[in-house]
């Protein structure tokens, strides 16, 4: 079920008299809120203070509120009353994916967006973000954190994650853009409206997936830099959205190899997109040899976790299994053969092996002293699927990168 709040006008105000009537175009955006019953009003009444004063287009504030379990509705239904600009819309069910599908959906705007209720991304930012979008140039745009002109403040635990994550998403899914997951994106509204159908998460995986679908496709992503201001009260549940985000993208994964989840209606321009050359097969090989060899590193260390402490049984096992990884994959996902550059293709890949073995050890030195011993085995191989991943990238883009091949 979805309850909307009374609808208030969506223009700032009529124009000067001396000027052309060109503010024409809407631009709705979107905060998804949950049992935020203390911050939304402030957000609120920021957010309208600043593109009141500033934003040269008419615009909405829709105050999209999902399965709140406090007075979350009730202060939106007041700022919608109050404030001709805002609008409030409530679901029954939780997720930030699943409120902007319902809002952008059903929107009548030119311009999408949305940001997070902290609004710990710099206002400032938001004409950059949307005018591309309005001018028709781009179709979907993101405030990126990890732009060299960005000035981001956080620590070092979430910057970590961030990086890996999207380090991750580059290696795997072969993504150009830099930040998936800054709470600071928009989208020309008939661009997005079409992929709304293809994208399946409902949660936090959902800008990813859309931004994936949309890159698949060949949409352009116009990206901004931020100023950004870590939230100390966020309680996003950092290990949970970690998790669900890997199945995400697995699951994105295996529907680009099977060729599922084509969105109709596109420009030509964009039907035509595919992968890049072999990245399909080799990508379904190299989850092939990753999985057997998480299989063999699992046999190794629970072997030799009862006989050495647990950052020598890891390494141990990693080293044996990166040895393997590498020979594998290097005949069976990038097809080379013979011994020509074997030992130098295994000095190479050695540097996948001291970036897993600096992130497992790591990983384990965040661990207490008395973690059992699946608890370590758990951890180690998060850690090692992030490093598993970078390793990757890593193959295809510098040992067996078929331009080095070619030049030997």
């Amino acid at each position: 079920m979805t309850e909307l709040a009374p609808r208030g006008t969506t223009a700032v105000g009529p124009p000067p008299a001396d000027e052309r009537p060109t503010r024409t175009k809407l631009v709705e955006v979107v905060v998804p809120v949950h049992n935020e019953e203390h911050t939304v009003e402030r957000c609120v009444r920021r957010l309208h203070a600043y593109l009141a004063e500033t934003f040269p287009y008419p615009y909405r504030i829709t105050i999209a509120d999902n399965a709140s379990a406090d007075g979350t509705w009730a202060v939106a239904t007041a700022l919608a009353a109050e404030i001709p600009q805002v609008e409030a819309v409530h679901l029954d069910l939780k997720g930030r994916g699943r409120a902007l599908r319902q809002v952008w959906g059903d929107s009548d705007a030119d311009v999408v967006a949305y940001m997070d209720v902290d609004l710990s991304t710099g206002l400032e930012a938001f004409l950059p973000l949307v005018a591309p979008l309005l001018s028709g140039h781009s179709d979907l745009a993101i405030g990126s954190r990890l732009h060299r002109g960005s000035a981001v403040v956080r620590g070092p635990k979430r910057e970590f994650i961030s990086r890996g994550y999207n380090v991750l998403l580059r290696a795997t899914m072969a993504a150009k853009f830099s930040d998936a997951q800054c709470g600071f994106k928009a989208a020309r509204t008939e661009v997005v409206q079409r992929l709304l159908g293809s994208v399946e998460d409902n949660a936090w995986f959902f800008d990813t997936e859309l931004l994936l679908l949309a890159e698949r496709t060949g949409l352009r992503i116009h990206e901004v830099p931020v100023d950004w201001v870590d939230d100390p009260d966020s309680r996003v549940d950092i290990v949970r959205t970690v998790l669900d985000d890997l199945k995400g993208m697995t699951r994105v994964a295996r529907r680009t190899l099977t060729g599922a989840g084509r969105v109709d209606h596109l420009p030509t321009r964009v039907q035509q997109a595919r992968l890049p050359p072999g990245l399909g097969r080799q990508l379904a090989s190299f989850a092939v040899v990753g999985t057997l060899s998480t299989l063999a590193f699992t046999v190794l260390f629970l072997t030799t976790r009862h006989l050495v402490p647990a950052f020598w049984a890891n390494a141990f096992a990693l080293a044996v299994t990166a040895v393997a990884n590498t020979a594998a994959n290097r005949r069976f996902t990038f097809g080379v053969t013979g011994a020509r550059d074997a030992l130098k293709h295994q000095i190479e890949g050695g540097i996948a092996f001291l970036i897993g073995l600096a992130l497992s050890s790591g990983a384990i030195a965040l661990l207490p002293s008395d973690a059992s011993h699946t608890a370590e085995l758990t951890t180690l191989v998060a850690a090692n699927a992030l490093a598993t991943l970078i390793r990757f990238l890593l193959l295809r883009v510098w040992v067996f990168n078929p331009r080095r091949t070619q030049q030997r």
